[in-house]
């Protein structure tokens, strides 16, 4: 079975998708060694269609590997969910419509699968229980508003795996989710 683990910039108080870039002031190269190391770890992609249309558009352009991984993100498996999407055609794309071909995905033999952003699709696969880890990178701010990392009324259990304080305030945490049976 595969490991569906998905990595995220959330703020203090669990905001992940808001509508300014709150997150940019933050990059520095020891966010920029965690998330490569994210991107290199992952055997596949999982995306929802906004983010796949985004990185479909950008990562494509990239010939020289860049920030390390550029090579890694065009040549390995991606997948995107969505009930709206025309087509997927950047390299070695499936289109995947439903939670019941995740669960299939998930059944199968191979590495991990990183979620990257998507945030009605980290939705989607906590509510169907197919979400293994959430490794954030938790900034030192609070937003107040916006879309947030866990959806209303959902409650699981969470053991840490791995924490760092990094440098510029921003805390890295990785759960392990313990769903309820």
């Amino acid at each position: 079975m595969r490991k569906i683990v998905a990595g995220e910039f959330v703020s203090a108080d669990g905001v992940m998708e808001a509508a300014n870039a709150w997150q940019f002031p933050y990059q520095t190269e020891e966010m920029g060694e965690i998330t490569e190391r994210q991107i290199r770890e992952a055997s596949a992609f999982l995306m929802g269609r906004v983010t796949y249309e985004m990185f479909a558009g950008y990562w494509p352009t990239l010939k020289n590997n860049e920030f390390g991984v550029a090579d890694k993100m065009n040549s390995a498996p991606k997948y995107v969910v969505s009930t709206t999407l025309q087509k997927a055609d950047w390299n070695n794309s499936t289109h995947i419509k439903s939670i019941e071909e995740l669960r299939k995905l998930k059944q199968q033999t191979g590495g991990t699968i990183a979620v990257i952003g998507s945030m009605k699709l980290v939705h989607s696969l906590l509510e169907a229980r197919l979400l293994d880890e959430v490794q954030a990178l938790v900034h030192p701010l609070v937003l107040g508003k916006g879309g947030r990392l866990f959806p209303d009324g959902y409650h699981a259990s969470m053991k840490v795996v791995d924490s760092k304080i990094l440098s510029n305030g921003v805390v890295y945490l990785s759960y392990q989710i313990e769903h309820e049976a």
